[in-house]
């Protein structure tokens, strides 16, 4: 019979991405909880987790088990708590980092008064976090550029600078007109690498006013006029303007990516298909 802890010590090792720190989650000892995973593997008939020199995997076992372990959990979770949450659909969506919080905001609040038998759970990350939290079925779907699934909306890349700047109101600006300018850098941005090599490459190699991994505080400080940066147009507003970047051509395409273990889910649940619908009709194209 297969006993519930057991799934719990293979979820906890998959979220932890450790033996050990899993064994500390679960208020056991790493032998137990090793004892554990190798019992769930005998009663199954072949590994699900794959120790490495330096972290630990999913077979492909241990891929098609996670998503239905996860629903275990959320039916034993659930039964817990009371009749009342019995029909409750937990969904859990990751977003991506690079999309602004005015954006988020109005999709979730759509989303949840459109669904209110759905439960939402939100996981932002990076996109290769993501990428990999989607794989090993911490998440349902993921709200990301390129990576494929569905696509919500489509943009380009611009020089998001304050509203009231003189160069605010042009089509568009080549990087040597801003070669004087401070400029912020947004360390998780996807395109950072190319951004770089566009300046260096027209020799603007502006003075670095702050470096930031939010992209909202950036956006913040290119509101209050501490300096510029590349941005996807979704951020133009709140005191923001983003002017298309002269010969730089790079896009994205933000979309919402599945598995094949959670397409059907995301498929049939209202919560996810009311925030993408928000999130498509809040996308600058629109």
């Amino acid at each position: 019979m297969l006993d519930r802890s057991l799934l719990r010590y293979f979820l906890a090792v998959v979220d932890q991405g450790s033996f050990t720190r899993a064994a500390a989650a679960c208020r056991v000892t790493q032998p137990t909880l090793s004892a554990g995973i190798a019992k769930l593997e005998g009663l199954l008939g072949e590994p699900v987790l794959m120790r490495t020199s330096r972290r630990v995997e999913l077979t492909a076992a241990g891929s098609r088990l996670v998503g239905h372990a996860r629903r275990i959990e959320a039916e034993f979770a659930r039964a817990e708590g009371g009749l009342s949450d019995a029909n409750v659909r937990l969904m859990r969506v990751g977003i991506v980092s690079t999309l602004p919080a005015r954006l988020i905001r109005a999709a979730v609040a759509r989303a949840l008064a459109a669904a209110p038998g759905e439960r939402l759970e939100l996981v932002e990350g990076r996109d290769r976090e993501l990428a990999a939290a989607l794989d090993r079925g911490r998440v349902d779907a993921v709200v990301a550029p390129d990576m494929g699934g569905a696509a919500l909306f489509e943009e380009g890349y611009g020089v998001a600078m304050a509203a009231g700047h003189a160069l605010a109101g042009e089509a568009q600006v080549a990087a040597e007109r801003i070669a004087a300018e401070p400029m912020i850098v947004r360390r998780h941005c996807e395109a950072l690498s190319e951004v770089s090599r566009h300046f260096t490459s027209r020799g603007v190699r502006p003075f670095m006013a702050a470096r930031t991994t939010s992209d909202d505080r950036a956006a913040a400080f290119v509101a209050a006029g501490l300096g510029v940066t590349v941005m996807p147009a979704c951020f133009a507003g709140d005191g923001v303007a983003v002017v298309p970047l002269e010969g730089f051509a790079r896009r994205r395409v933000v979309g919402l990516a599945t598995v094949a273990d959670s397409a059907r889910r995301v498929a049939d649940s209202q919560v996810v298909e009311a925030l993408v619908g928000a999130l498509r009709r809040a996308s600058p194209r629109a």
